[in-house]
């Protein structure tokens, strides 16, 4: 919950810094539109190309700028962003429990952070881009069950993590199994491996394989996480691996 308010307040700060400049071409643009459907008179017509200059001026000034410079969280050594393509693939939850996980593998310094978790909005939108260009990070983790619809948006998510120049530091798969308590047999409800192929095809690694395991749905809802309310669990292991995972793809943070 921490993770998903730090970034929705975030995409806030950096609409409105991003927006700024087009609102002020907007305010350029508009009178010389106005003079433009106006220009009966040559007074009108002067006043017209006099806005044009400024606007061309203004506009020259503003695309000089780029694209925003990336400015680092003061107080935050390493940003890492647990994403996916699509929505109820499990990605909230992933990020809680992996930075729970985190803390645990890494008696962490929690007065100055080693590792900033944000749990991304679902999509491959403008938040994506918007967090992407203000602020350095370290990696992104895409999660994603099995299931063939889920794949074809972590796909997407990958690809445009790559395209800016965010390193994917892999997949995890999640969902990946449903083991009845009563007799331990088990189901591959959302497909087997999928997640794995795209990794494959991707060229990236599968950082964990996480189970449908009704304790993590309940220890969810009742504020307990998995990893610190049952760590000696095997689910919540599982998580510890997959933290231990992204700290060894995670290239070495500054002191």
């Amino acid at each position: 919950m921490v993770a998903r308010a730090f970034a929705w307040v975030l995409r806030t700060a950096v609409f409105s810094e991003a927006c700024a400049g087009r609102r002020e071409v907007l305010r350029w643009i508009t009178p010389a539109w106005g003079g433009a459907a106006n220009s009966r008179s040559s007074s009108r017509f002067r006043s017209s190309s006099t806005n044009d200059v400024l606007l061309k001026d203004k506009r020259n000034k503003i695309l000089s700028r780029g694209l925003p410079k990336q400015k680092p969280i003061e107080g935050v050594k390493q940003v890492l962003v647990i994403a996916s393509g699509k929505g109820g693939v499990g990605k909230s939850t992933t990020a809680v429990n992996v930075a729970l996980a985190l803390a645990a593998n890494d008696s962490v310094d929690w007065q100055q952070l080693d590792y900033l978790v944000i749990d991304m909005p679902p999509g491959t939108g403008d938040v994506q881009l918007s967090i992407s260009q203000n602020i350095p990070i370290a990696g992104a983790v895409i999660v994603s069950t099995p299931q063939d619809i889920a794949l074809l948006d972590a796909r997407r998510g990958a690809e445009m993590f790559k395209k800016v120049n965010v390193p994917v530091l892999g997949l995890v798969q999640n969902m990946s199994v449903f083991q009845c308590p009563k007799c331990n047999h088990e189901t591959h409800i959302f497909g087997t491996d999928g997640v794995r192929s795209l990794a494959d095809d991707l060229g990236l690694d599968v950082l964990g394989d996480i189970p449908l395991h009704l304790n993590i749905r309940e220890t969810s809802d009742c504020g307990k996480p998995l990893v610190v309310s049952q760590p000696e669990s095997n689910v919540a292991k599982a998580y510890l691996k997959l933290a231990a995972e992204i700290v060894r793809k995670l290239p070495v943070s500054p002191t």
